[in-house]
């Protein structure tokens, strides 16, 4: 099983994370994999940004934009994007230091598999000490249809598109969504792959403005499935693995 046979290209989308990016960035070098492109979508940042990119010289391809917000930022990921896998890392989360090791073997197994998803482990803020914050494990892992928890064929953009810049909010979600609406083979498989870090800076604390996107996002949902089946919505295959459930489908897997 040759997994270097993918060229992964991790894009990651940034708005004022000096916080975060050096750690972030750390966390993707770290799978001593080849070949592999970090692409920083720089989101109109005004704080040091820039002056951390240019600190890992070659090992970032750095792209500025006006700040446009996370959509557009993935999609001009997409556009600069050269390998056949993309992955995504949100600035302030972590790649596990295995994800690559325990992703790539599950689409080099089988060429229908489009996307492989693991399980995300949160992490709370402590405390900050000399410029360093400190987080530590809460919660079990769990099933998070989280980009960063993810890795994707590139050619599931071609069939699903890129992300909807509308969505401020959810436009993971959304894509998601879409790519089960029109049967992407996916693998779900239980161990951690990303490290999501919660702290006051989280976009997902505007708790108002997440749930009215997501509803905004599932109410699409509903009137494609509509618009396709005669008005009746068609019922998505169950993602298995929520609640410990580790049932198969024919189109999603868990192991």
């Amino acid at each position: 099983m040759q997994i270097n046979q993918f060229f992964v290209s991790v894009i990651v989308p940034v708005y004022n994370g000096e916080a975060f990016l050096t750690e972030a960035l750390d966390s993707i070098k770290r799978q001593d994999y080849y070949p592999l492109e970090i692409i920083l979508i720089d989101d109109g940042s005004t704080d040091e940004t820039t002056k951390i990119a240019a600190e890992f010289n070659n090992d970032v391809k750095y792209i500025y934009q006006p700040n446009s917000g996370p959509p557009a930022a993935r999609n001009k990921g997409l556009k600069f994007a050269n390998g056949n896998v993309i992955g995504f890392l949100d600035v302030d989360d972590l790649w596990s230091e295995n994800k690559l090791e325990l992703q790539l073997p599950r689409l080099a197994e089988n060429s229908s598999v489009e996307i492989v998803i693991g399980h995300t482990q949160a992490m709370q803020l402590t405390e900050a000490v000399e410029g360093r914050r400190r987080f530590e494990e809460f919660s079990e892992p769990w099933l998070s249809l989280n980009l960063g928890s993810a890795l994707f064929r590139k050619t599931a953009f071609d069939k699903v598109g890129f992300f909807d810049e509308k969505l401020f909010y959810s436009d993971d979600m959304d894509w998601f969504m879409r790519a089960r609406e029109r049967g992407i083979s996916m693998v779900i498989h239980k161990d951690v792959t990303h490290l999501y870090r919660r702290h006051e800076r989280n976009i997902t604390n505007r708790r108002d403005l997440d749930n009215s996107y997501t509803i905004k996002m599932l109410k699409k949902s509903l009137d494609r499935r509509r618009e396709q089946n005669n008005g009746i919505a068609q019922i998505l295959p169950k993602l298995d693995c929520i609640a410990n459930s580790l049932k198969k489908s024919n189109k999603t897997n868990c192991d």
